[in-house]
C-alpha cells in the first residue's frame, strides 16, 4: 500500500475530506469565517510586533500587512494541515478497527479538507492586494505548482506525525511545539533575503522557506530566489516520500494499538 492507493480510493478520500469539512464547521458560530479570522488576526499581530516594533517592515517595499499575509497564506495552510493530519488516526480510531482500507487515506483526507479554507484565504489575499493596489505579476500562473508543493510537504509531515502519534501518544503534545518552532524557522514575518546568502540553500531544505518565498514572488512580485524555491520543492517531494514510507512501515500495527 502506498501513494497510488490514494488515487484508487479517491472516492473514499473525497468522502472523508467532505466529512471533515462539515464536522469542522457544523457547530461553530462563525462557520467558514474561521478560515478568514485566524490568518487575519495572526497577520495583525505580526504586523504590530514584528513590523512596527521589530522594524521588519523596512525590509520590503510592499505594505507589510500584504507581505505577511502572503506568508501566512502558505504557512497557515501547512501548519493546520500538519496539525489535523497528525491527529487524524486517533480521531478515526473507531473507523480503523472496523473497516479495512488504506490508512493513508485518513491523513490525506485531513489535508484535503483544508483546501477549502486555503481557497477562502486566497480570496482574502486578492482583496488585500486590490485594497493596497498591488497587482499580481505574470508569474502568478505558477501558484498551482506552489500549492501542490505545500500539499506534498504537509502530507509528508502529517503522515509521519500521524503514524508516530499512534505509536507514541506523546507526539500529540509535541506537534504544536514543533509547528511553533517551525514557523519561526520559516520566512513568514521576514523576507528570505535576510538569511545570509551562503546559508540560503541549506535553509531552503525547510520546504516552507522556498514555498513562502515563491508565494510572495508569484503573488506580489517580490524578488524570487529560484534556486531556493527549487530546493524547497524537491524537499517537499522528499518529505512526501519519506512520510508515506514511514507511515506504511507502521501501518500494520495501527489496529492493534490505536
Amino acid at each position: 500500500m502506498g501513494l497510488g492507493d490514494l488515487w484508487r480510493f479517491r472516492e473514499l478520500l473525497f468522502f472523508l475530506a467532505w466529512r471533515d469539512i462539515k464536522v469542522r464547521y457544523k457547530q461553530t458560530v462563525l462557520g467558514v469565517a474561521w478560515a478568514v479570522v485566524q490568518p487575519v488576526l495572526a497577520t495583525i499581530v505580526f504586523a504590530v510586533f514584528f513590523g512596527k516594533l521589530g522594524g521588519l517592515e523596512r525590509h520590503t517595499d510592499l505594505p507589510y500587512v500584504v507581505f505577511v499575509y502572503a506568508g501566512m497564506l502558505a504557512w497557515g495552510f501547512f501548519a493546520e494541515a500538519v496539525s489535523q493530519a497528525s491527529q487524524s488516526l486517533i480521531a478515526s480510531a473507531n473507523l480503523l478497527t472496523k473497516v479495512y482500507f488504506p490508512r493513508l487515506v485518513v491523513p490525506a483526507a485531513a489535508v484535503g479538507g483544508l483546501i477549502v479554507d486555503f481557497a477562502i484565504s486566497l480570496v482574502v489575499m486578492g482583496c488585500l492586494m486590490a485594497g493596497y493596489g498591488v497587482a499580481p505579476p505574470p508569474a502568478a500562473i505558477a501558484i498551482p505548482l506552489l500549492i501542490l508543493a505545500t500539499v506534498a510537504a504537509a502530507m509528508g509531515a502529517g503522515a509521519l506525525l500521524a503514524a508516530l502519534a499512534v505509536a507514541y501518544r506523546d507526539f500529540r503534545y509535541i506537534v504544536p511545539f514543533l509547528l511553533q518552532i517551525w514557523m519561526f524557522a520559516s520566512p513568514v514575518a521576514y523576507p528570505l533575503a535576510l538569511v545570509p546568502e551562503p546559508w540560503r540553500i541549506a535553509y531552503s531544505l525547510n520546504p516552507m522557506a522556498g514555498i513562502i518565498d515563491g508565494f510572495r514572488g508569484c503573488l506580489l512580485g517580490e524578488p524570487l530566489h529560484g534556486a531556493c524555491v527549487a530546493v524547497s520543492a524537491c524537499s517537499s517531494v522528499i518529505f512526501l516520500i519519506v512520510g508515506a514510507a514511514c507511515f506504511r512501515r507502521l501501518e500494520r500495527h495501527f489496529a492493534d494499538i490505536v
